[in-house]
């Protein structure tokens, strides 16, 4: 593998674009935080376009589909938020594509290949918006399928086998997002969008760090590496969760506000409801698919359905919390990581303690996207370990 990377020949500005690609995806991520956080996900009935334009109007009478408003009136001060942040999307997907095609020009047809896959998705569109359903989605299975088999049969020499993932993975995302809004805020597609927005900056921050080639050679850099990626396996079941318990308006769960010597008991953290195991329902609280036509904003679980959520993401956060604190002490006795150790252990606790104080002051917008970027920024920890840490050279 590192022999492989040796040999590697990189496009003059492919690292400079991959970190221009990864600052724009946490961007991208972060105000899709704020889009969602702020009851603007739906603020668009219609998908690419916001009520018929491209932008989006500023007035009624800027509506282009009379019909959208029969859908949900029209929020300017939300709408503006919901369709800025598809364009912002759309310019990333832009960067991805061009980091795929650099990736792929020495491989067999591999220009050719990403070309007519990105072709296909592009065609997909305007078909999708004049409702030709069926014919959208062939178009867009075929594109995700060539870029798939193309990435299986390629070397990962020049990185042509992860820019195709990465371009796979950022056209399943506008899926994902288009059926955010027209399945109406399902739960499984917004916690699938989350995760899929943080796949792509982890592809990405990868791809950055190995096209800028500063490996960190340590002797125990294979068994490092497996720490480190169960780290990432770890955070991500914690992510999963986090998205889950957003996704169904779980957050406070377990009662909001309060603080040791008020009167209110409504949260005594860390108990729930005031008291430690309330009655909860991880049945019914954890059922992945309900159906296709419901309305899903603000919610539709139960009480205890929710508890049951909210205790399932503060057991996993302890969880999670531990093993990154045990991996942050194990790699601070190593020389040459101790700076990774220590911000390690610092997003760690920061994000402990945004969790807490997202429950503490009933989710306080600006709160809660922070949040979302202390998961961002362990991440990106995690993932430059895993591409850095490298054995010696003999």
């Amino acid at each position: 593998m590192n022999i492989a990377f040796k040999s590697a020949t990189w496009s003059r500005h492919f690292h400079r674009i991959a970190w221009l690609a990864v600052a724009l995806a946490t961007c991208v991520i972060l105000f899709g935080a704020f889009v969602r956080l702020s009851d603007a996900g739906l603020s668009c009935p219609d998908w690419p376009t916001c009520y018929g334009r491209a932008a989006w109007p500023t007035s009624v009478e800027g509506v282009r589909h009379a019909t959208a408003l029969e859908v949900r009136p029209l929020e300017v001060h939300k709408a503006w938020r919901e369709q800025f942040h598809r364009h912002i999307a759309a310019t990333l997907g832009v960067l991805v594509l061009g980091l795929a095609l650099l990736a792929a020009r020495k491989q067999r047809w591999g220009i050719a290949r990403i070309l007519v896959a990105a072709g296909l998705v592009a065609v997909a569109i305007p078909l999708y918006m004049k409702g030709q359903y069926a014919a959208a989605s062939l178009l867009a299975i075929a594109g995700e399928a060539i870029l798939l088999v193309s990435a299986l049969r390629w070397s990962n020499i020049d990185l042509a086998r992860v820019g195709a993932i990465t371009l796979a993975v950022i056209v399943f995302q506008a899926l994902l997002g288009m059926w955010t809004v027209t399945w109406l805020l399902k739960p499984v597609v917004v916690m699938g969008h989350l995760l899929g927005g943080l796949l792509t900056f982890s592809l990405l921050t990868w791809m950055a760090w190995r096209a800028t080639d500063v490996p960190i050679r340590l002797a125990e850099a294979h068994t490092l590496r497996r720490w480190v990626g169960a780290g990432i396996a770890v955070l991500g079941v914690q992510i999963a969760l986090g998205g889950w318990t957003s996704a169904n308006y779980a957050a406070l769960a377990c009662g909001a506000g309060g603080w040791v010597g008020e009167t209110t008991h409504w949260l005594d953290f860390p108990r729930c409801v005031g008291q430690w195991w309330p009655r909860s329902d991880f049945g019914e609280g954890f059922v992945l698919w309900r159906g296709i036509g419901a309305d899903y904003e603000g919610g539709v679980l139960s009480g205890e359905a929710r508890i049951a959520i909210q205790l399932a993401h503060r057991l996993m956060a302890v969880a999670a919390a531990a093993y990154l604190l045990v991996l942050a002490t194990r790699l601070a006795r190593i020389p040459g990581v101790r700076g990774w150790a220590t911000l390690l252990a610092l997003a760690t606790l920061v994000q402990v303690g945004l969790g807490i104080a997202n429950v503490k002051f009933s989710l306080p917008l600006a709160v809660a996207v922070a949040h979302v970027g202390g998961a961002v920024l362990l991440l990106f920890v995690l993932v430059t370990l895993l591409a850095r840490l490298r054995s010696p050279v003999h």
